[in-house]
């Protein structure tokens, strides 16, 4: 992960009126933001977008796929990527969730979604130095 270049974020949220505040809130603290109001929406933008660092997903979207199928298609195919999932629900409704994603209970204050923000992107960047010096 280049530590120079500008994070993107892909917020994942059918409800647009709270898609465009995270993104807005996102874009103020100096991220690029890319949006996506489905599951299939989201997997169309990590394949045409190869610098994606974070997946922000809300669970319940609409259509056949959730977002814990996100989470879990997100872990395997792009590793690279840190994920965070955004819910209401309780952690035991949230079973199947891949052990590398993090949560984000909702709703959430400004504050604390640009805090959980930064570090699971400081936490990443710091295991991917790790990685480098161990396999130096």
């Amino acid at each position: 992960m280049d530590s120079f270049r500008q994070k993107t974020i892909l917020v994942v949220e059918d409800e647009a009126l709270i898609r465009f505040t995270i993104a807005d809130t996102l874009e103020d603290a100096g991220y690029v933001v890319l949006e996506a109001g489905t599951v299939l929406e989201a997997v169309g933008k990590l394949g045409q977008h190869e610098h994606i660092d974070l997946v922000l997903t809300d669970i319940d979207m609409p259509g056949g796929l959730n977002g814990i199928d996100l989470a879990k298609m997100v872990a395997e195919c792009a590793p690279k990527i840190s994920i965070i999932v955004s819910s209401a629900r309780s952690h035991r409704d949230l079973a199947g969730l891949p052990d590398v994603a993090h949560r984000l209970a909702k709703p959430c204050t400004a504050a604390s979604l640009l805090s959980t923000v930064g570090s699971v992107l400081k936490a990443k960047e710091r295991a991917t130095r790790q990685a480098q010096r161990q396999s130096a």
